[in-house]
C-alpha cells in the first residue's frame, strides 16, 4: 500500500470521529436558531416544564426529583438575575468531575445551540448554586459569575452519545413549539 492511499485513510477516519461538519461547528450545533432555552431544554432532556427557565426549580416540586450534584441529562437551572431576566436552562451532557460539568444549551449565545460546553463550580461550598460557564465567542471560560438552583433529573435515560444523537432533532422539536 502506497503512503498516499494510507494518509488518505488516516484524515478520513479522523474526520468520522470528529463533531465537526455542516450541522455542527465550533461547538455550535445546527446554525442560526432563534430558539429559547427553556424549550430546547425541555425538548433534549425531556424535563416536560413550561414557563421561564428560571421557574423551573420550584415547578417541578412533586413532579421530578432534584438534586445539587450533576448528572448526565439533568437539566441545570439558572436563577433569575439582572442580566438573566428570565433564568437559564442548560442539560448536563457531561459529568466531568465534582465540580466541572459539560452543558448543552439554546440561547447562551444569541440564536445558536452550543454543544458541550464547560460549566464550573465556584461556590465556596461546593454545591453548583454558583457557576461560570465557557463563553464560546472568546474561546475561553467565562468571568461572570452566575446563581443557580440545581439540577432537576429527567425520567429519560441519557448517556452523553444518547444526548450529542438527540441534539439536532431536540433544536427541530424546541422550534415547532413544543
Amino acid at each position: 500500500m502506497s503512503r498516499f492511499p494510507v494518509l488518505a485513510l488516516l484524515l478520513l477516519l479522523a474526520a468520522c470521529g470528529s463533531s465537526s461538519g455542516p450541522d455542527r461547528v465550533g461547538g455550535y450545533v445546527g446554525g442560526t436558531v432563534p430558539l429559547e432555552c427553556a424549550p430546547f431544554a425541555r425538548a433534549l432532556s425531556g424535563v416536560k416544564l413550561y414557563g421561564p427557565a428560571g421557574d423551573w426549580w420550584w415547578k417541578a416540586q412533586g413532579k421530578y426529583a432534584r438534586a445539587y450534584t450533576p448528572a448526565v441529562g439533568s437539566v441545570l437551572v439558572f436563577a433569575k438575575t439582572a442580566r438573566l431576566r428570565d433564568g437559564h436552562a442548560a442539560v448536563v451532557s457531561k459529568v466531568i468531575s465534582s465540580r466541572q460539568i459539560l452543558v448543552t444549551q439554546a440561547n447562551w449565545v444569541h440564536h445558536r445551540v452550543t454543544e458541550d460546553q464547560p460549566a464550573i463550580d465556584i461556590s465556596r461550598a461546593g454545591d453548583w448554586s454558583e457557576v461560570r460557564v465557557w463563553w464560546p465567542p472568546s474561546g475561553q471560560m467565562g468571568t461572570t459569575e452566575y446563581p443557580t438552583l440545581g439540577f432537576i433529573a429527567s425520567n429519560r435515560p441519557a448517556s452523553h452519545e444518547m444526548l450529542a444523537a438527540r441534539t439536532p432533532g431536540a433544536i427541530q422539536i424546541a422550534l415547532n413549539g413544543d
